[in-house]
């Protein structure tokens, strides 16, 4: 197939090696200009504009980093919507607002184009491995036409409705359920060193005695070991719990736990914790907090 790839970052890059070795034909296409430069050694081709990327495409992927991307990208001059013909499938892969995805979702079916959220749960490291998870929702016809698309990064797709608001909603949701348990990990690691234990033996001890998750142990040996490179930064952190805070409130819920970790990430960004690894600012930021006096 031939695919248009809009967005290459830390995440957007590997997705797109992942689709050219599997065979498909790509047309890339990033803000800064240099990111192009490791799909085009791999045989892509660097468009000068979104719309450009688009030219004779079966599917259009785009993994920008936020809305204000996705507005400059798809609406500003030669951006992508304008672009799109009816009956082309555009797949946004980003954790964007549950409130741009409806306006997205009515945009596109206006101009008749299928349209398919597809946010995926994992590191830049996974999405090397081609083993991301993607949440996907949209139409039967365009999940059906996304599918060869995605499945190429993936591990697995979950389907979870034909509204593509669904699925921006349960990556937030899933992201919001990463942080909780990045938080627990944190507390209880400066737990575990305040009684005289090792975290790394502590955590290995109880994921083995009660959650025997890869996912838990992936995190806290992050947390525990930071990377040279951070997979995600304390940014990407505050822009989901922001997002997911936004859609709560649009439907009169009110989330004490994600206000709380709203609160804990301005007080690591107050602390000059905000270019490390969204895991190990947190982490760091527990650790500071400990520092206080016990009333």
């Amino acid at each position: 197939m031939k695919i248009g790839f809009l967005g290459l970052g830390s995440m957007g890059t590997p997705m797109a090696l992942r689709l050219l070795a599997a065979g498909h034909e790509l047309s890339v296409w990033n803000r800064t200009e240099g990111r192009t430069k490791p799909l085009i050694r791999e045989g892509a081709i660097a468009s000068a504009t979104p719309a450009e990327a688009e030219l004779g495409a079966d599917a259009v992927i785009t993994m920008l980093f936020d809305d204000a991307a996705y507005e400059e990208v798809l609406f500003g001059p030669n951006g992508l919507m304008d672009a799109l013909s009816p009956g082309a499938l555009h797949i946004a892969c980003s954790t964007i607002s549950v409130a741009l995805s409806e306006r997205l979702t009515a945009e596109h079916a206006k101009r008749g184009i299928d349209f398919v959220a597809a946010p995926v749960f994992g590191r830049p490291s996974v999405a090397e491995q081609g083993r991301l998870w993607i949440v996907a929702a949209g139409t039967e016809k365009a999940i059906g036409r996304a599918r060869p698309v995605l499945e190429p990064m993936s591990r697995g797709i979950s389907v979870v409705g034909t509204e593509p608001r669904l699925a921006n909603a349960v990556k937030l949701g899933g992201n919001f359920l990463i942080s909780a348990m990045i938080h627990s990990l944190s507390e209880s690691f400066v737990y575990a060193s305040s009684q005289g234990l090792d975290p790394q033996i502590f955590a290995d001890t109880v994921n083995s005695a009660l959650f025997q998750s890869a996912y838990y142990a992936a995190y806290y040996n992050v947390m525990l070991h930071p990377p040279e490179v951070p997979g995600a930064s304390l940014d990407v952190g505050e822009k989901d719990l922001r997002l997911l805070r936004e859609a709560a409130a649009a439907r009169g819920t009110r989330l004490s736990l994600a206000d709380s970790l709203a609160q804990i990430f301005a007080e690591a960004r107050k602390n000059g914790l905000g270019e490390e690894d969204w895991a190990v600012a947190q982490y760091h930021a527990a650790q500071l907090r400990s520092q206080a006096p016990v009333r």
